[in-house]
């Protein structure tokens, strides 16, 4: 009977390291493509944050951000699987839902939409629009223009394209336009252009902003990695707005006309407004959705004929991943 070789305790040793550190790495290789909205900014902040300071990388997970535009489709690049999670918004969402589109929320970063109207100084309120030339983006014609119109008792006729250029608002002072409070108003300052800001979910205006949003074959398949993914990215958020030096490097380095300035600005805003830390968040963790406020939103959009009243707007969420998690600073 052959004799069985004693393996030195060393080589034991060694060998349990290097398992471990193979299950390790195995688990830091679950990959994630985040898509964002829009080129990078202060509102993708806790993203980049999360990316920076390792907070990805400590759950497991390999997340690469690829930054949105006005020309990408993010629901078209999702449902294609070549972006496994996208920021978008609840309109948007509730749409693609009632056209029959597998996707799904899994959180709400932002408790309110940044998106608001800017005018000049001598419009003091958003009842004093009714003279006034409004440009409006062609998404915006079908989110946030219904509900101002209706509103308001404003006229279609008013409404002009916004190019995503502040230069007509400059030289006109009977324009006002569509602006995020984190961007354009910035820049109207910088032009010295005396204006006024009026954010729209501060009279009235119910969608969430940037949501993050999966398939549900994501959901079922990889829920572990969806549920870290949805922590590690709140766990940045709270990260960002404490000290979002090293959030804003990486997006300099994926926007280079993004500045310092303007991005402070923007961290500036969000807490100003309480923008992720509002609503909901402040007793319910940052990231909360709830159903009372996804119904405000599908009754907005059925009375705006923006939603079929019939459409299974409940198929566009789920809490699960955001109901126990409680991430707050």
């Amino acid at each position: 009977m052959k004799s069985i070789s004693r393996i030195p305790l060393s080589c034991c040793v060694l060998s349990t390291l290097i398992l471990g550190s193979f299950s390790q790495a195995a688990q830091a290789d679950e990959k994630i493509a985040l898509l964002t909205s829009w080129y990078a900014q202060a509102e993708q902040g806790g993203y980049y944050q999360a990316l920076a300071t390792g907070l990805y990388k400590r759950y497991g997970l390999d997340v690469s951000i690829q930054s949105g535009g006005p020309q990408i489709n993010g629901m078209q690049l999702l449902l294609s699987k070549r972006a496994d999670v996208i920021i978008g918004y609840d309109l948007q969402l509730l749409e693609s839902v009632q056209r029959g589109f597998q996707a799904k929320a899994i959180a709400a970063p932002f408790q309110y939409d940044p998106q608001g109207l800017l005018t000049h100084a001598s419009v003091t309120s958003l009842d004093g629009l009714k003279d006034k030339t409004i440009l409006v983006s062609s998404s915006g014609q079908s989110t946030w223009w219904p509900w101002l119109r209706a509103r308001y008792q404003l006229s279609d006729a008013q409404v002009r394209p916004y190019t995503f250029n502040i230069q007509p608002f400059v030289a006109d002072e009977n324009v006002a336009q569509q602006a995020y409070v984190s961007s354009e108003v910035f820049q109207a300052q910088k032009a010295g252009v005396k204006s006024n800001f009026f954010l729209f979910s501060e009279h009235g205006y119910p969608p969430y902003g940037g949501i993050l949003i999966t398939r549900p074959d994501l959901i079922s398949s990889r829920k572990d990695a969806m549920a870290k993914f949805v922590h590690a990215s709140m766990e940045g958020w709270v990260s960002y707005l404490q000290n979002p030096a090293p959030g804003n490097a990486l997006i300099k380095k994926d926007n280079p006309k993004m500045t310092d300035d303007l991005l402070a600005w923007g961290v500036e805003q969000i807490k100003a407004h309480h923008l992720i830390d509002g609503g909901d968040a402040t007793t319910q963790g940052w990231g909360t959705m709830t159903q009372a406020r996804w119904q405000k939103t599908r009754d907005f959009m059925v009375s705006a004929k923006l939603l079929n009243a019939d459409t299974d707007w409940k198929q566009a969420y789920t809490t699960e991943f955001v109901e126990h998690m409680q991430v707050k600073p």
